[in-house]
């Protein structure tokens, strides 16, 4: 298994399809996209955001009832590629006792946010599914992202 971490969720164009990105943490700089609904895309990006509602929303429930009945989730493991579709793992202990609960990966990763748990992926899900990006492309990427959130209109005046 490989640890990813969260890049963030983004939307697809011209689709507007939803889609979570991973990260390997060390060793190659693959990512991992994976698509996803509405609204788990909303309910990723509220909790890194540090958005909180009125009510708790579904994943936050999940962790309150998980953390009520002193149950631990320890990790999450996307363990799959099947037909296009990702699968999940999660991976909890309870009084000494090892659980796993299929998940979609979608719902395992907005729990992961809450509760700040690790998030790994098999080397054959990476192997099939995810893009390699060396680290200057991945340099020049961040550097255009830094510039465009620095960059204003007046920047450009007289610059025919």
């Amino acid at each position: 298994m490989v640890e990813l971490s969260l890049v963030g969720v983004r939307v697809e164009l011209p689709s507007n399809q939803p889609i979570v990105l991973l990260r390997e943490r060390e060793g190659r700089r693959r990512y991992l996209p994976i698509w996803i609904g509405s609204n788990e895309a909303t309910a990723i990006a509220f909790a890194l955001q540090g958005v909180q509602t009125a009510r708790p929303m579904t994943h936050d429930l999940l962790k309150n009832l998980l953390e009520e009945i002193g149950t631990v989730v320890e990790r999450i493991l996307i363990t799959e590629l099947k037909d296009g579709i990702f699968y999940a793992m999660i991976q909890m202990v309870q009084a000494g006792a090892r659980h796993e609960v299929s998940s979609r990966p979608s719902d395992a990763i907005a729990l992961a946010v809450r509760s700040s748990i690790p998030i790994f992926a098999s080397e054959e899900v990476l192997a099939e599914a995810s893009i390699d990006m060396p680290d200057e492309e991945e340099q020049a990427v961040e550097e255009f992202r830094e510039f465009l959130e620095h960059v204003s209109p007046e920047d450009f005046e007289g610059s025919d």
